[in-house]
């Protein structure tokens, strides 16, 4: 038996319900290309094998890997299922094909995870993740409230809260609840007529300081003449914080 090590933050998921969940909100299919970050002990792997996907998972844990190749060793012969010993924020994946990203991620990687591959050059289709519940609800923004994290993630697609899940759900369990998390319909359209590095300079900068206004904090990178121009133009007033700004003024900014 392998145990969970917390350096890794690992929380091995349990629950078949929720590893169907997970699968259903990816729609995965026997057509699929599934990245899996992190497979543990192989219960979502399974899963995913078991729909006919073919799943390429990327595993730091070292100790990992031979109870992951027994267990999967007819998958292995058939090549519909590849493992690689490696730490995710240092591989570089790039495939031939189309392929989704459904994983139980560790918390203290999250933010990294997500950024790493909605930049990537070739993105996936889609993503589902098992994430901190507060996270979840800070990126669809369910308090109406818009954050760096929430106005970065829909730059490049449609996140969506697909259920939560009780921390009893993993051993060990962790000491929050976490939440199933889709991020679909991944692409850079947004960026057409938007200069990607722009638009995230003036992001960072409108959030720059939270309990600044959307102004004061701008003017890091603007003139403040040029800035009441543009904010005028825009129709947001003076008052407002970047929190309540949506991403389509984001746009504009960015644009002007």
């Amino acid at each position: 038996m392998v145990f969970a090590k917390k350096s890794l933050g690992q929380n091995f998921l349990t629950n078949t319900g929720i590893v169907a969940s997970i699968a259903d909100a990816g729609f995965v299919s026997q057509d699929d290309t599934i990245l899996e970050i992190g497979p543990g002990r192989g219960v979502l792997t399974e899963e995913l094998l078991k729909r006919g996907a073919k799943v390429i998972a990327i595993e730091k844990d070292a100790e990992l890997i031979p109870l992951l190749q027994e267990k999967f060793r007819d998958e292995l012969i058939e090549k519909r299922f590849m493992l690689i010993n490696e730490d995710i924020l240092n591989f570089h994946f790039s495939p031939e094909e189309k392929y989704k990203l459904i994983a139980n991620i560790p918390y203290y990687i999250t933010g990294q995870i997500i950024r790493k591959f909605l930049t990537e050059e070739k993105q996936p289709e889609k993503m589902v993740l098992l994430v901190q519940k507060e996270v979840a609800e800070r990126i669809i923004a369910r308090d109406g409230k818009e954050s760096l994290l929430s106005v970065s993630v829909k730059a490049y697609g449609t996140p969506t809260y697909i259920k939560t899940v009780k921390a009893g759900s993993f051993t060990p369990a962790p000491k929050v609840d976490s939440a199933i998390l889709l991020i679909d319909n991944i692409s850079r359209d947004f960026f057409k007529g938007i200069s990607e590095e722009r638009f995230f300079e003036v992001l960072h900068a409108g959030f720059a300081h939270k309990r600044k206004q959307l102004f004061g904090n701008l003017k890091a990178i603007f003139e403040e003449k040029e800035l009441k121009e543009k904010m005028k133009k825009l129709g947001i007033p003076e008052n407002t914080r970047a929190e309540d700004l949506l991403l389509e003024k984001w746009a504009g900014l960015s644009k002007e």
